[in-house]
């Protein structure tokens, strides 16, 4: 364990955490399971049979049908953070790893029935968060040079290519189930704001123009939705998303439009970090928090 991650914990052994699902139509919230230790960042399966999340450095599959969880074998991998995706087809997991000697996030990927982790990005640190829809290319936030900036590189590994180069802070790539955009949120506005790029990172478009710093978008399997979390104006640096905060869930169409509030809840970091849209295109699967009285 290293000591950034042990940091974290203690830091939140005072949370409960609840696992939920939301309805995008109805508005309805399901309780699946609570806890008393931190979870985060839930990635639903292609089968719709699984909830993927991480804690305390590990990976875990909690059973939608049953409310069984298993601990996914991530080798040496085991201080893993809340950046983690699934294969397209489901049959590997990307997670960013805190390697042990010298504490610093890159990627790596396991079979997601589990094995021995292979290391994807030489350079740390580094953060994933979105796998192409051709299986081919991993994108992710990366300090380089002081700098932090958006990336993808080959699943074998090799040469990483810089998408983005403004001063500030871009993250939470994603790509569109399409293949022909990276959806991303970046701080070159001034707020942080949903932003959407061209593969390539051309064509750089404001999606979301409001008072409010937004993360983490996520586009819905059938490409027609994009769901992010805001935090209030001022209650946050925009360069900033930590933990126990009141934030909100919210929804925009993926071709543009306003922007519809979801949900109120507690939480923002662990909370939606990755995408965790089910197959069905309708539902949403998220973590909130509550503080130990």
């Amino acid at each position: 364990m290293n000591i950034e991650t042990l940091r974290q914990w203690i830091a939140q052994r005072d949370t409960f955490s609840i696992l939920e699902t939301l309805d995008i139509h109805t508005g309805a919230r399901t309780v699946l399971k609570e806890f008393d230790y931190v979870i985060e960042a839930p990635n639903w399966t292609r089968d719709g049979r699984h909830l993927i999340y991480n804690s305390q450095g590990r990976m875990f599959a909690y059973a939608l049908a049953t409310g069984v969880i298993s601990e996914i074998d991530t080798g040496f991998a085991i201080d893993c953070n809340n950046d983690h995706v699934l294969s397209p087809d489901n049959a590997e997991l990307a997670v960013s790893h805190f390697t042990n000697e010298d504490a610093v996030s890159r990627i790596y990927i396991v079979p997601t029935g589990g094995g021995r982790p292979r290391l994807v990005t030489a350079n740390g640190p580094s953060y994933l968060h979105g796998w192409s829809p051709d299986g081919e290319r991993l994108a992710y936030c990366a300090e380089r040079g002081g700098q932090y900036d958006i990336y993808t590189i080959a699943v074998a590994g090799g040469p990483e290519t810089q998408l983005t180069n403004l001063p500030g802070l871009d993250d939470g790539p994603e790509y569109a189930p399409d293949g022909r955009h990276i959806w991303f949120n970046s701080t070159r506005s001034g707020l942080m704001q949903v932003w959407r790029m061209d593969v390539d990172g051309g064509n750089p478009t404001h999606m979301v123009v409001e008072e409010s710093n937004d993360w983490f978008p996520h586009v819905s399997p059938d490409g027609q939705w994009v769901v992010y979390i805001a935090y209030a104006k001022g209650d946050v640096a925009p360069g900033d998303h930590p933990a126990n905060k009141h934030v909100e869930l919210r929804l925009i169409p993926a071709a543009g439009g306003a922007p519809v509030t979801l949900a109120a809840l507690f939480g923002g970091q662990g909370t939606i970090n990755v995408n965790s849209w089910a197959p069905d295109s309708r539902t949403l699967a998220f973590v909130s928090y509550r503080l130990k009285s």
